[in-house]
């Protein structure tokens, strides 16, 4: 193969990153749609705070770095600019619609705008969480379509699932091992190779892009049912008057105790990526039975712990209907303004079917983003002089630690941790 010139297609919390890092190694392309978000790159802001200025800027070149042939990144709202790569790395999100089934249309389009560039023997790699077959069967018939040109005679394949966890500075897309495939055995060793010379802690080459897709959606689905055993335990010890923290910290002393913990459970891929597997399992005839009874579980949590709260507001004798209640952090996980598939929404909608007046804080989260997902307007500051009647935190961004909650306490707030990292005599309750 050529000098490998490598297009990353989508520009979001997974595209980015591999973007960045590819390019200390090979001249890069990243294209996306959105032309505000593409500027900002170019001028080395990241709004999703993934990669660091300093470390961007430190990759970016000034014009198309494929003319060149220098290594560096260079970012493009228009498809022609992607003309010239020959490896191309998919990373558009994969996400569910209003009744949890599988929306791969932003990997459709992803699959046509690639169709209309590739030439005869260049490689596509999809990084998007799908279920086992959508690459070969859902996304390579569409390049086929578009192109004119014929799998794996004129064009291959590759699948290596993004393994991105926002907002961790530590386990940066360098430092996590890779899982790569390829559509035949030179692609995947290519693939495999390209993804090795820039990934420090090294690659597993599967023996298939089937066997890479599945292994992809049951690490999440893994990690799905676990949150959701400990989210029933929460549940049943809760109606005990046990503490489930204390109960698992007991039981955490066995060698082989697996630590979870409850909450809510939301985001791009945990939250996700189960409704992925079990349509797959429904259209090959099975019926999955622990997998969706955990996503039903983990769904419910947001409601459970709204409930929970106006339970403990009646039994304190305080008026819930035109209550006013603070909900610290709407993001789906500390320290990160990423809200994709957020379920702390869950709390403020069921508590606004109460009647309740809810404020929401966070200084991580776009407001303007916020709205125009979920139609909620957080509030920009905190002004601790308001009488609010409950006090829940949602979400442990390090700035909720600095917040004196003691001072809504001395005023008759009950205060409700869902991350369980409060002191336990400043709380009313946790999960």
């Amino acid at each position: 193969m050529h000098p490998i010139r490598i297009g990353v297609i989508g520009l979001g919390y997974v595209g980015l990153p591999l973007a960045r890092l590819f390019a200390t190694k090979f001249p890069v392309i990243g294209f996306d749609l959105n032309q505000q978000r593409v500027k900002e790159i170019n001028e080395g802001l990241d709004k999703t705070l993934e990669v660091d200025k300093n470390i961007l800027q430190g990759v970016l070149v000034a014009e198309n770095p494929l003319i060149s042939g220098r290594n560096g990144l260079y970012c493009s709202f228009k498809p022609e600019d992607i003309n010239d790569c020959n490896f191309y790395v998919i990373t558009v999100p994969t996400p569910v619609d209003k009744n949890n089934r599988p929306d791969l249309t932003p990997l459709i389009k992803a699959s046509e705008t690639v169709g209309r560039v590739i030439s005869k023997g260049d490689i596509i790699v999809y990084e998007s969480t799908v279920y086992p077959g959508a690459t070969e069967d859902d996304c390579i018939p569409v390049i086929e379509k578009v192109s004119g040109l014929k799998f794996n005679t004129d064009f291959f394949a590759g699948y290596s699932p993004e393994r991105i966890n926002p907002g961790d500075k530590e386990h940066t897309v360098e430092k996590i091992l890779k899982v790569t495939s390829g559509s035949t055995p030179e692609v995947a060793e290519i693939v495999d190779a390209t993804y090795r010379s820039v990934i420090l802690a090294g690659t597993h080459k599967a023996p298939s892009i089937r066997v890479a897709e599945a292994a992809k959606v049951i690490e999440n689905s893994q990690r799905d049912i676990n949150i959701a055993f400990v989210n029933e335990l929460a549940k049943i010890f809760n109606a005990m008057k046990i503490d489930t923290h204390d109960v698992l910290e007991a039981a955490g002393t066995k060698w082989n105790f697996l630590s979870f913990k409850p909450g809510l459970v939301g985001g791009h891929c945990i939250g996700v990526d189960p409704y992925y597997l079990a349509q797959k399992a429904q259209e090959a005839g099975y019926h999955p039975e622990i997998i969706l009874a955990g996503r039903r579980l983990n769904d419910s949590m947001g409601k459970y712990i709204a409930t929970e709260v106006v339970k403990l507001m009646i039994k304190r004798e305080i008026t819930v209907k035109n209550s006013k209640v603070l909900m610290l952090g709407i993001t789906f996980k500390e320290n990160c303004p990423d809200i994709r598939n957020t379920k702390a929404t869950d709390i403020y909608h069921e508590l606004i079917s109460y009647g309740i007046d809810v404020d929401v804080f966070d200084p991580w989260a776009s407001v303007n983003e916020v709205r125009r997902e979920y139609g909620i307007s957080i509030i920009s500051e905190l002004i601790e002089s308001i009488n609010y009647r409950a006090v829940i935190l949602a979400v442990a961004h390090n700035e909720f630690m600095k917040i004196d909650l003691q001072l809504f306490k001395e005023k008759g707030s009950i205060i409700y941790d869902v991350k369980g990292i409060l002191p336990r005599d400043l709380i009313d309750a946790r999960l």
